[in-house]
């Protein structure tokens, strides 16, 4: 992000394709996700109830790619104004951000689901998810209105979000970069590393097509997360980080859709007690 001379040539041309792209398939599949958890599945669940969020999140990434998309088309120069320039930028980052917070708490509902089912009845009413999703929204929503509302950084006029001032990194940059690697990054990711492994053990007990196909959807997951997120925090998250973020939206919502889709029929897999338990 600090100010710099060198301006790779190649992103004017591969960020808006990959960002085309990126809208084009997550932008439907996002919208089609929402529509599914929020008008066809009844009863209502937690997990039901964190893709709805994770949705939500993922669809407010994609509509800022058009100002992306135009951004580098025009070399890299913003057009649009400074407080278009960090509402767009933030709500990108944000979004970022609670995706990966949404995505853990599928993960953790899942493995409780899986590896303490007795426990998971006292925790099983989307009340209790609905009250997380709301917290996790409201921390961001004040985190967002601060940032904005600190006025603007201090970086190359015609950039966006990018070719900060040093003085930038040693003030609430640093603060914000930090909070979210340790608590946006780090431990969603090492909760995810985590969890879904011992999920996936417990599954394997259970012989079956079912079983090897949760097996692979929970690969897909880790492989996401070991391949998309995690790099975004440690490159730059205005290069390579904002590339394979792009990829992530576009087809992280897949994987976690089938997991929740097989988890109701195949109460073997994903619920070991009676599913009638659960109703």
């Amino acid at each position: 992000h600090n100010k710099t001379n060198r301006q790779p040539t190649g992103r004017y041309h591969l960020f808006p394709v990959v960002y085309s792209v990126a809208l084009v398939l997550g932008l439907p599949a996002n919208l089609v996700a929402l529509f599914v958890f929020i008008f066809k599945v009844i009863p209502r669940t937690s997990s039901s109830v964190y893709i709805i969020n994770l949705a939500l999140a993922d669809t407010a990434i994609l509509l800022t790619l058009p100002f992306r998309i135009h951004y580098h088309l025009n070399r890299n120069r913003w057009v649009f104004g400074d407080m278009a320039c960090r509402v767009t930028g933030t709500l990108w980052y944000a979004n970022v951000y609670i995706s990966i917070c949404f995505m853990t708490c599928i993960c953790v509902d899942r493995y409780v689901a899986v590896v303490h089912p007795h426990r998971y009845l006292r925790f099983k009413n989307p009340r209790y998810a609905v009250a997380v999703s709301v917290l996790l929204w409201a921390v961001l929503g004040v985190a967002m209105l601060s940032f904005i509302l600190l006025g603007p950084l201090e970086s190359d006029p015609v950039s966006c979000f990018e070719k900060f001032a040093k003085e930038e990194w040693s003030g609430r940059l640093m603060h914000y970069s930090a909070l979210s690697l340790v608590f946006c990054s780090l431990l969603p990711s090492v909760i995810i590393l985590v969890c879904y492994p011992l999920a996936m053990r417990r599954i394997s007990l259970i012989p079956g097509k079912t079983s090897h196909k949760a097996r692979r959807i929970i690969l897909t997951v880790l492989a996401i997360t070991l391949l998309c997120f995690l790099p975004y925090h440690f490159y730059s998250p205005s290069q390579i980080g904002c590339y394979v973020k792009s990829i992530s939206t576009a087809v992280a919502v897949h994987p976690i859709y089938f997991i929740f889709r097989d988890s109701r029929p195949c109460s073997k897999i994903w619920f070991p007690v009676p599913m009638t338990q659960y109703t």
